[in-house]
């Protein structure tokens, strides 16, 4: 499902708006082929690019006001703008597609119903950054989308867009489409490249920053899909229609996933600064009888929300200063049903499990972490428990080699920071409080088979 809001800056309740643009078309049918994304002007954004000089173009990017859309929100142009020209080196632009936060589900669907929004972004950024060569990183477990990809990737050089002296610009321009093995610290942009490179992905030691020293030593770029994509509207368009949608330091549109105990979860196409009450009014709300309890604004890897938070804008500014990242706008919603202590355990065995081992307060102190968790959630727990699994994050957060860390210390922080009566609870009554076996709080729970209730992150 895809909308797209109107937010009035008064903060009213946003007007249903069907005029969605990244997701305008996924509907129709063969949304992803050449011809489709044709019939709705695509590649007209790339005309336009095409008729300005490179470094006119990185500007007009700049001046839209683009943010990076993969989580820490960097201003896109800006990125450009770092690589070094006239240094003799080639340049290369790398597209993170290794989507594996917990939660997040928008780069996927948007390659699998609309391929070419991001080949089109990718051309223009590499004409922006001088680039010949261009790379884009997607986790290999999704094939279906590999294979639409691969075959989109094709159309692109059939019709001119890809190879040599594109749309007769002289600009030539390959692009090579990569399946990583599946680790989720190849998100991460330096694993990324020590990956696409043929080593073990783990993250790299900056300085050298990418844009110095990134893909084979070279001048990178590395750039989330949503961002890329995002790119050829803002040229066809203009920087105005783009700063006219979202907040003044957040513009434009965004795809925002949400999942969980919600009546009509889907990816929901919004301008920044929309709020989850907005979302979940739009989307049916929480499922029926049931009342949300904690979510997250941004996969697991950001601070968990509550009831009270209903009214954040979910943009970089709103967010941040209510406590939390917008990261990639994975809303999580849990209702009153799930176990704050077991879907905290299940996010946190995920980040020890996927620890690259680089650096000793990410890959000891998830295990510990983990170990702890387990105990408190099976009623093995003690009170001193608790002040050490705060202190054991406390230990790994700002500390580890990469951010990998710090997002698996958010759910610890955030969950005692809001729930600590309910580990409380575990400790003291020797067992999860939501245990079927020892709950009668799932006899009207109409949506489950009463063996299955409580299943926490997964619920």
């Amino acid at each position: 499902m895809t909308l797209a809001a109107e937010i009035d800056h008064n903060g009213t309740s946003p007007e249903k708006l069907l005029a969605p643009v990244l997701s305008s078309f996924w509907d129709q049918p063969e949304s992803w082929t050449l011809d489709t994304y044709r019939r709705h002007e695509g590649y007209e954004g790339l005309r336009k690019a095409l008729a300005m000089a490179p470094d006119d173009l990185i500007a007009y990017v700049k001046d839209s006001g683009l943010r990076g859309r993969g989580g820490a929100g960097f201003p896109t142009g800006m990125k450009w703008q770092f690589i070094p020209q006239g240094d003799g080196k080639p340049h290369y632009l790398v597209v993170n597609a290794d989507e594996s936060e917990p939660g997040t589900c928008k780069d996927i669907p948007l390659l699998f119903a609309n391929p070419h929004s991001l080949i089109e972004g990718i051309v223009i950024a590499c004409y922006a950054i001088r680039s010949s060569h261009a790379f884009i990183y997607l986790r290999g477990e999704v094939v279906p989308v590999l294979r639409r990809l691969h075959e989109a990737v094709r159309e692109a050089y059939e019709a001119g867009y890809l190879g040599t002296n594109i749309l007769g610009s002289g600009l030539d321009l390959e692009l090579t489409v990569h399946a990583g093995a599946g680790a989720y610290i190849c998100g991460e942009e330096t694993a990324l490249l020590d990956s696409l490179e043929g080593r073990r992905g783990q993250p790299r030691l900056r300085p050298p920053f990418p844009a110095v020293a990134g893909l084979y030593a070279c001048p990178t770029v590395v750039n989330n899909v949503e961002s890329i994509a995002s790119v050829p509207a803002i040229l066809n368009k203009g920087k105005d229609w783009f700063k006219s949608m979202g907040s003044e330091k957040s513009p434009g549109f965004t795809l925002y996933s949400l999942s969980g105990h919600v009546t009509s979860p889907g990816q929901y196409e919004a301008p920044l600064g929309i709020t989850l009450r907005q979302l979940l009014d739009m989307s049916g709300g929480m499922r029926a009888g049931h009342r949300l309890k904690f979510w997250t604004p941004g996969g697991s890897s950001t601070p968990m929300f509550t009831e009270e938070h209903l009214d954040v804008p979910l943009d970089y500014e709103g967010v941040g200063a209510a406590g939390s990242m917008l990261g990639t706008k994975a809303l999580q919603c849990f209702d009153e049903t799930t176990c704050v202590v077991r879907a905290v355990t299940r996010w946190t065995e995920f980040y020890a499990h996927e620890s690259c081992g680089k650096c000793t307060p990410c890959r000891e102190g998830t295990y510990w972490l983990v170990q702890l968790l387990r105990d408190i959630e099976a009623g093995r727990g003690e009170m001193a428990d608790l002040d050490k699994l705060n202190d054991i994050a406390d230990n790994i957060n700002g500390k580890s080699f990469c951010a990998l860390g710090d997002g698996a210390a958010s759910p610890i922080f955030s969950s005692l920071k809001y729930f600590r009566e309910e580990y409380e609870q575990h400790i003291t009554g020797k067992g999860c409080p939501f245990d079927p076996a020892r709950s009668t709080a799932w006899a009207d729970d109409k949506n489950t088979d009463g063996k299955n209730a409580h299943r926490g992150v997964n619920a």
